[in-house]
């Protein structure tokens, strides 16, 4: 909020809505989006909190998003921990013979596709029956599957276990992300889900030195190693699953569970999460948590052209840093002559370096309030290393190579502020869930494309592959550009349109709720982030 806002702000300051009420000698603030106030929907799960007379205090609202960090950010960062360890660990499993175990080619490892069927589905489920049933289900479910991997023997047992657990994992991050947008304004997500994605890395990082013990393991019980690896970290994602159950919450004003016995806000602060939320974003009023989608909603989502650019960013834009990081441990091997210990504890760097550089960038990216050009930058930076590893020489510099494919595995992940982007740009909380999933499908339909740019003939250099990267790289930034310019144009037209109209017919615009709903982002008083 800038300071003309907080001066405006200062100067309404209204009675609270509890004879607690704020220091009045302290800023109020909670007016500068008094003009979305609208009246929450008869089943929306927070109306008894609603008050568009409602202020509070700098200090007031930074205790609650503390307070929602600390309880409900931090424990979704440890579900995230706990699908990376079952969804990284395959990679892991590569550096102790796995493939030639299972006789299994690289090639018969890209072969995964099976995750893409659960995206839409997921989402649905979750939106039917919350959050907090949905997503610790389909984390045991996972989890259990991803334990008896450990007791494959064959091609087909490999196929039918990740096949299963691709189902399961399907739809749990945009879930979580829809998750996360009934607790944060659109301007804090972006951080938050920078947070979570940091959180994967972390577990690249403790499932490296995992890996680097559990695979050492080979030959206790006569097992490989990667059966304990599969056996240990399987288990320890169905213990964070089962937690889940008894922990998260319903909804910022249902955060009793099993394991916190007394809710997480007071009635006060419970208010300023309820109207904070609705005036930053008044669509999650006009529903309520568990209304299903439906086909028209779909079709809505679909058909919206503001949306169609960032899906063809998520189809293009992280495919070529996908190849390097799926086979690091195997291209460490190969090109170094690492051993597994040495192969495994080698990939830390690069998940660490991805930790800070995006953490930069999506805090850089909510301090400016801008998106395109910030992703441009985490789009742009990989090319100096793809180039560099085009022009090396094929015989020795195993360490430039290695550092080379550390930045590019270090990259800013600018899949954050997409998520955060998309669901800004939304309005409509259901829309917003299948956007979110069909964002996500797309991803990964990308990433499975990336995984077929490495192939057995072309390595262990990848030549012709780092190739195809530098050019879906250099589209990547054009694709960028252009929907950038693209949300700028609607935005122009909606302003033009809306300046023709007198204050009186801006009014009456503004209180129609009917058309509020029905017309969501293509409203004229609704601004395109970009």
């Amino acid at each position: 909020m800038g300071n003309d806002d907080i001066e405006s702000s200062a100067n309404v300051a209204r009675a609270s809505m509890h004879s607690n009420e704020p220091d009045k000698a302290h800023i109020e603030v909670g007016r500068e989006n008094i003009h979305n106030v609208v009246e929450p929907h008869d089943s929306y799960e927070g109306k008894h909190r609603f008050d568009p007379e409602l202020t509070w205090t700098p200090g007031e609202e930074r205790a609650v998003v503390r307070k929602t960090d600390l309880c409900l950010l931090t424990w979704l960062c440890v579900m995230f921990f706990g699908l990376q360890l079952d969804r990284g660990n395959l990679s892991n499993a590569l550096a102790d013979n796995l493939l030639e175990d299972l006789n299994l080619s690289t090639d018969d490892y890209n072969n995964l596709v099976f995750f893409l069927f659960a995206e839409f589905p997921v989402q649905i489920l979750t939106k039917r029956y919350g959050f907090k049933n949905v997503l610790p289900f389909v984390m045991c479910a996972w989890s259990l599957v991803s334990t008896f991997q450990a007791f494959i023997t064959n091609r087909a047992g490999f196929y039918a276990t990740r096949a299963l657990i691709g189902l399961f994992e399907g739809g749990f991050i945009p879930g979580a992300i829809l998750m996360a947008t009934y607790f944060y304004t659109s301007r804090e997500l972006s951080v938050r889900l920078a947070a979570f994605w940091s959180t994967l890395n972390v577990a690249r990082v403790i499932s490296a030195l995992l890996a680097a013990g559990l695979l050492e393991m080979r030959g206790i019980g006569g097992k490989t190693g990667w059966f304990w690896l599969f056996l240990v970290e399987g288990l320890l994602t169905f213990f964070i699953g089962v937690v889940s159950f008894l922990y998260l919450p319903t909804s910022p004003v249902g955060t009793k569970s099993v394991l916190f016995r007394s809710p997480w806000y007071t009635e006060r602060q419970e208010a300023i999460m309820v109207n904070r939320i609705l005036r930053d974003d008044p669509a999650k009023g006009l529903t309520s948590l568990k209304e299903p989608i439906t086909v028209k909603d779909v079709k809505s989502a679909w058909g919206d052209k503001s949306m169609w650019g960032l899906y063809l960013v998520g189809l293009v834009a992280y495919i070529p840093a996908t190849p390097v990081q799926a086979y690091l441990t195997l291209t460490l091997r190969r090109v170094g002559n690492f051993t597994t210990l040495q192969s495994n504890l080698l990939t830390a760097p690069s998940a660490a370096l991805q930790i800070i550089t995006m953490l930069a960038l999506a805090y850089s990216s909510e301090y400016f309030n801008e998106r395109a050009f910030h992703c441009l930058f985490g789009a742009f930076w990989s090319l100096p290393m793809f180039t560099g590893l085009l022009t090396m020489s094929d015989s020795g510099k195993e360490w430039e190579r290695y550092a080379l494919v550390t930045l590019i595995s270090g990259y800013p992940y600018f899949h954050p502020l997409v998520s955060s982007w998309i669901s800004e740009n939304t309005f409509d909380v259901k829309k917003r869930a299948i956007t979110a999933a069909t964002y996500n499908v797309i991803v990964q339909l990308g990433s499975l494309a990336g995984s077929q740019i490495y192939r057995k003939q072309d390595g262990p250099y990848y030549k012709t592959g780092n190739t195809v990267c530098v050019s879906i790289l250099a589209f990547s930034l054009v694709v960028f550009l252009v929907q950038r310019q693209w949300l700028a144009l609607l935005n122009k037209r909606k302003a033009c349109a809306w300046d023709a109209m007198t204050a009186e017919e801006k009014l009456v615009y503004q209180n129609d709720q009917e058309a509020r709903e029905k017309d969501g982002n293509k409203r004229l008083d609704f601004r395109f982030a970009y």
